[in-house]
């Protein structure tokens, strides 16, 4: 990771904190294209954890860490990525394993940023 990515994973954790109360406690950020690959470790909190050991506990937290992820980058648009990137964000994939307590977003951005930062 350089700095760049490093500072990047910087702004998803912040983003997430104010976001949603608690950001994870583990990023690391790559630059692949136009692409801004985050994997993320210590996504989830206590009580999340609790609610993971019932399966249907498991199956509304999955829905809650992608859809209702997506759905708040869309109503608050990461200005800050924007800014420091340079580019516009364009879309957002987001998906987590429960029980490894491992997620991974996937930033689209209008431009080619690994080209941009990665000297």
């Amino acid at each position: 990771m350089n700095k760049y990515e490093a500072e990047f994973s910087n702004i998803v954790r912040s983003f997430r904190k104010k976001h949603m109360g608690k950001g994870p406690s583990k990023i690391t950020t790559t630059f692949c294209k136009n692409w801004a690959i985050c994997e993320m470790e210590g996504n989830l909190s206590p009580v999340e954890k609790f609610m993971a050991s019932a399966s249907e506990g498991k199956q509304a937290l999955r829905a809650a860490r992608t859809e209702m992820v997506k759905d708040m980058y869309r109503k608050h648009p990461p200005k800050e990525m924007e800014e420091f990137l340079g580019c516009n964000f364009r879309e957002l994939f987001v998906d987590i394993d429960i029980d490894r307590d491992f997620g991974m977003s996937i930033f689209v951005f209008d431009e080619d940023i690994q080209a941009k930062f990665n000297h």
